[in-house]
């Protein structure tokens, strides 16, 4: 008898089917770091989407043979301590091929069309006092025509890709992995208009866009992350952005989530700035095939056969 216990239910708001094996099935809505080990103390699998699992926990879980992540990022997993006690890791693939890319393209069209700003400006009365039918007090640029740089050209890159060029732009790609036609990271920061970020957080990719690559950037370039927190310097960002010299900045994570007093990112005079709260993967279609492909990992794992395995 397999005892599933989900750490973090609260961040999956989706049908999780029961496993067809025999089990013992335990959710939590949260569970606290000081609450791990207890509430996987006799647990065989464990599922956890942000809760953290470190190697000091595994120690003093004997009974532990999988951890399956809610999510394609493992990095609250020890990985390597794992599969030194034998314990199998399992992450979600290719479930957000429709909802990253849209969110990608709905941030690039409100700061490319300073949408935000003119519908704020609506609010406080500012067009109802102007002399003028159209009241144009921000920069409007087109998307067809531009450039947009990706960095990082897995599945979700490609995707993003396939939109850009139906709405008639350029596309340029930078990967850790040389291609045949992608372009070197210098070229991205020089080219493009719009930047979008979908590389994974490691050692090497931690800080990629500090202050000297926004200054590499051309002062009417917007920058978009959505893959993780922790590529940007957030600080050197914020202050890019009241320079002027980038357009504007589209973000869905930060390094530390949810934000903590003091981020730099969140002051409120930071201008041409979107922060959504780490949604862009959330579509009601996407969190489904998440969970369903979460139920499938954990199934084939119990018959012996695991897939998508993370060493």
């Amino acid at each position: 008898m397999e005892k599933i216990v989900f750490l973090d239910r609260e961040t999956l708001r989706a049908t999780l089917r029961p496993p067809a094996f025999p089990h013992e099935y335990v959710e939590h809505d949260v569970t606290y770091p000081g609450e791990v080990v207890e509430r996987l103390h006799d647990a065989t699998i464990a599922i956890t989407n942000k809760v953290r699992i470190n190697g000091e926990m595994m120690a003093q879980l004997p009974a532990l043979k999988m951890i399956a992540v809610a999510a394609t990022g493992t990095d609250v997993i020890d990985v390597r301590a794992a599969g030194a006690r034998g314990i199998v890791v399992s992450n979600i693939r290719g479930y957000a091929f429709n909802t990253v890319p849209e969110h990608v393209i709905a941030l690039m069209f409100a700061l490319r069309r300073n949408l935000v700003a003119y519908a704020n400006d609506v609010r406080a009365g500012a067009w109802a006092a102007s002399r003028q039918f159209c009241f144009l007090t921000h920069p409007i640029a087109d998307i067809a025509g531009s450039t947009l740089g990706i960095v990082g050209y897995g599945a979700l890159g490609r995707s993003i890709a396939t939109r850009a060029e139906a709405l008639g732009m350029k596309v340029i790609a930078h990967d850790a992995f040389p291609a045949e036609g992608l372009v070197d990271f210098a070229t991205i920061l020089r080219e493009s208009d719009v930047i979008t970020l979908h590389a994974p957080l490691t050692p090497e990719t931690r800080g990629m866009i500090g202050a000297a690559e926004l200054k590499a950037m051309k002062r009417t370039a917007i920058l978009i992350n959505t893959a993780r927190g922790g590529l940007v310097d957030e600080q050197a960002l914020a202050d890019a952005l009241r320079a002027g010299e980038i357009a504007g900045a589209g973000f869905d994570v930060l390094t530390t989530e949810p934000p903590t007093a003091g981020n730099p990112l969140l002051a409120p005079d930071i201008p041409n700035l979107i922060l959504t709260p780490h949604v862009a993967w959330a579509s009601a279609e996407a969190m489904q095939i998440l969970a369903d492909q979460l139920v499938d990992n954990i199934e084939a794992f119990v018959a012996g056969a695991p897939r998508n395995e993370v060493k």
